[in-house]
This record gives structure tokens, C-alpha cells and sequence, in this order.
């Protein structure tokens, strides 16, 4: 056995730590790793905000490292793939976070053709942007939060009630889908998760 060369060996271990620290880093930037503090109080902003969240913790790690394979699993013929459920769930993550806004919803025309890892991105931060924008908000303050569909000649609205039973479950429905189908394509998600907590169990 050849004696290692110490500083080739050093500068090996500093790099791969490096590279580990790169990677963290990364995925720090992408929200809802974790789920966020608690809000300050019951008010009606912050339960919308943290029904937001917990929805972010979950799509985070469904979504999290899939395969191609996974991107094109569906169950039968006449179902949607992971992937097209990624692109409903993004179509539906803008809508959350332009209720706050009055903002009419208008989607990019490309988004099918982004590539998996900008599209999960984009909707996790569509989720943590609509969370900060309802956080501390009161009763009142829900009067103008609309749903607004643009038409060819016209809009028409519907008030945040609708978000509760329409997108927001809706989100939460698909993302328990992605999490059944990536368990039947072979790449289930993290075990250590608590969804309860919000975090990654430790022990």
C-alpha cells in the first residue's frame, strides 16, 4: 500500500466539506426546510399564514430530490405525471400569493418548460411570499384579499373564502398525491420527518 501524500489528503477532506457546506447552503435557500416559529398570536393573518406554511413544509419535502423517473410516474393512463401535478400545484401556489394582493392572476406562459428544479422554487417561494403577506392581518383586512380571474374583456372575483376551500386544500391534496407517488415509483421521502413539528427528526 502506496504511503498517502498528507497534503493531498487534507486538502481532499477540505474540499469534500466544502462541497457538503455548498450543498446546505443551497438547499437553505430554498424555503420551508423547516417550518417557521410560531406566529405571535391567533390572529386570522396568522392561522391563513401558518395553514401557508405548513403546506410550504410539506411540498418542500415531497417535491425534494426527485428522479426523472419520479417526474414521469402516473398511476394509469388518464392521470396526471408528478410532473404535471408540479405544474398544477405552481399554477395554484401563484393564486395564493396574489390573493393578498387583489392581483389579477396571469401565469408565465413558459412554466411548462421550466426545468423541475425552478419550477419547485418558484412555488415554494410563491408559498413563503404569500405567508409574509398574510402574516399580522386582521378580519378586515380579508375584505380585500380577492381571488381574480382575468377574462378576455372582463375580471371577476371571489372573496379569500375560497381560497381556504379551493386552493389551499387543493395544494395540500396534490402534495400528499406527489408523496404516494414517488413512494410507487421507488424514492419515498425522507423517513425522519415530522410533520407534526415541522422538522427533521434528530433521534
Amino acid at each position: 500500500m502506496k504511503n498517502l501524500n498528507p497534503t493531498r489528503f487534507f486538502t481532499t477532506v477540505v474540499l469534500l466539506l466544502l462541497l457538503g457546506i455548498t450543498m446546505n447552503a443551497q438547499e437553505d435557500q430554498v424555503p420551508y426546510y423547516e417550518i417557521p416559529d410560531y406566529p405571535a398570536d391567533y390572529g386570522p393573518g396568522n392561522v391563513a399564514a401558518r395553514m401557508i406554511d405548513g403546506l410550504g413544509f410539506r411540498f418542500h419535502w415531497a417535491s425534494k430530490d426527485l428522479r426523472q423517473e419520479d417526474l414521469d410516474y402516473k398511476p394509469s393512463e388518464d392521470s396526471r405525471t408528478v410532473m404535471e401535478t408540479l405544474h398544477h400545484i405552481y399554477a395554484m401556489s401563484g393564486m395564493i400569493k396574489n390573493a393578498p394582493l387583489g392581483k389579477a392572476n396571469e401565469l408565465p406562459e413558459d412554466y411548462k418548460n421550466w426545468p423541475y428544479e425552478k419550477l419547485r422554487r418558484k412555488t415554494l417561494e410563491n408559498l413563503q411570499k404569500a405567508s409574509q403577506l398574510m402574516a399580522g392581518k386582521q378580519a378586515e383586512d380579508f375584505e380585500n384579499f380577492r381571488i381574480v380571474f382575468q377574462g378576455r374583456e372582463d375580471q371577476k372575483g371571489f372573496p379569500y373564502w375560497n381560497m381556504i376551500n379551493g386552493m389551499l386544500s387543493d395544494c395540500i391534496y396534490h402534495t400528499g398525491q406527489i408523496t404516494m407517488l414517488r413512494r410507487a415509483s421507488g424514492n419515498p421521502i425522507a423517513p425522519n420527518l415530522s410533520m407534526f413539528n415541522g422538522r427533521l427528526r434528530t433521534k
